[in-house]
């Protein structure tokens, strides 16, 4: 179960046991809030996108959407998100429980700078219904990102 995968890697960090199962689902930046008692924002959803050959994920604010003309310009091909089927075969995790740890080998991870306005945000934990909150410097240290990127806008 990536739940599983997720709690052990995190566990390396020292924050496994900071990871909340939640009773509702969490699949979505909406549910996710609610579940959590947060503002949607502070969701920090997981998108995953093929470029070119090579899976992405981008870790966004709950409040933003990619900006199709910051992408192309930062990655010079057109956005493409993976299927479901695809997420859960290239990423590691299922649609719902996609986040930036425990990924499979060959994945790279960006955070959007839409994160920067929150002392601590919430990501997925690997399951539809679990996150973690974590500030943005235990973020950036757990996702192994290849570098923070400006390609969203806020909604």
């Amino acid at each position: 179960m990536s739940i599983e995968k997720v709690r052990a890697y995190l566990k390396t960090f020292g924050l496994d046991d900071r990871i909340r199962e939640l009773h509702e689902s969490s699949a979505t930046v909406a549910l996710a809030a609610e579940a959590l008692h947060c503002e949607p924002a502070r969701i920090a959803k997981t998108l995953s996108f093929l470029c070119g050959e090579n899976p992405i994920l981008i870790v966004a604010a709950g409040d933003a959407k990619v900006d199709n003309g910051k992408y192309k310009a930062k990655f010079g091909v057109k956005a493409k998100m993976l299927t479901p089927d695809e997420v859960e075969t290239l990423i590691g995790h299922a649609v719902g429980g996609v986040c930036p740890f425990a990924v499979n080998d060959g994945v790279t991870v960006y955070l959007d700078a839409s994160l920067k306005r929150f002392e601590t945000v919430f990501p997925a934990a690997g399951s539809s219904n679990s996150a973690i909150e974590l500030s943005l410097s235990e973020l950036e240290a757990c996702a192994s990102p290849k570098e923070w990127i400006d390609v969203c806008k806020l909604i």
